[in-house]
């Protein structure tokens, strides 16, 4: 079947259904980087035309077997929309506490990456040490770890969210939210570098070099403007499309 005769099947729009390639090209993305942990993290997005709902992958699928098709369409409420699915439920408490809170935010990455759980068991936490962290360092938040899957979790993590669109979850790992989903690809890479870096130097036996003051703050109001463009991350996301492409990788179905 054709992906606009499954789109047609669903009845889906064409917004939804571009969102779905998307988000099925992120989670391969995520594959290609591995920054998987098995089937236990998960990316999501807002459809677009309804604020309500958000798409999540079909829980039990590795990331590299996701396609547009499969994934699973929520409402805030914890509700699966039209064709039946399994869902993570401590996903589901992640990702719609963002959406709920933030109405702006279109994309969610949550990661367990060991550069990423490691700079969240660290006292300090990220520090303005390199040009990867410059790119965040200004938009990140630090959330206690909660309970997962429950309502206090939920709501904690979106008053969080609502603080930075790179956040640390405590003793747990990674969380980036965008306006959209190249843009939240990009900040998640950067985040993930930043505390790659992080992580590394604290094994040097010396203190780094921190950048001044002054510069942290000329680079904050710089990466606010480029994070709120249209274009953030757009070139990138395309340009791993097309290693997708390349490697043959069939998502749009």
């Amino acid at each position: 079947m054709s992906a606009s005769m499954k789109r047609e099947a669903h009845n889906m729009t064409e917004a939804e259904w571009q969102a779905r390639c998307d988000l099925a090209a992120l989670y391969h993305i995520v594959h290609h980087f591995g920054w998987t942990d098995i089937i236990n993290t998960h990316l999501s997005a807002r459809v677009p035309g309804e604020p309500n709902a958000f798409l999540i992958n079909h829980y039990g699928d590795m990331f590299d077997e996701i396609t547009a098709s499969r994934l699973v369409k929520m409402d805030l409420e914890g509700n699966v929309i039209g064709e039946p699915g399994p869902y993570n439920a401590a996903g589901f408490t992640i990702h719609s506490g963002v959406y709920k809170a933030v109405p702006e935010a279109m994309c969610v990455m949550h990661t367990h990456t060991r550069a990423g759980v490691t700079l969240a068991l660290m006292p300090g936490g990220l520090r303005p040490i390199s040009q990867d962290a410059m790119y965040v360092i200004d938009d990140v938040a630090y959330h206690e770890f909660g309970v997962p899957a429950t309502q206090d979790e939920c709501d904690a993590l979106g008053e969080s969210c609502r603080k930075g669109g790179a956040v640390v979850l405590l003793n747990h790992g990674l969380l980036a939210w965008g306006r959209t989903i190249p843009g939240t690809f990009k900040h998640m890479y950067y985040l993930e570098r930043a505390a790659e870096i992080e992580v590394a130097s604290r094994n040097l036996g010396l203190e780094p070099k921190l950048v001044e003051p002054e510069v942290v703050a000329q680079l904050a109001v710089r990466n606010k403007a480029w994070r709120a463009a249209p274009s953030y991350g757009v070139a990138e996301f395309a340009g791993l499309q097309r290693v997708l492409e390349r490697k043959g990788v069939q998502y749009r179905c």
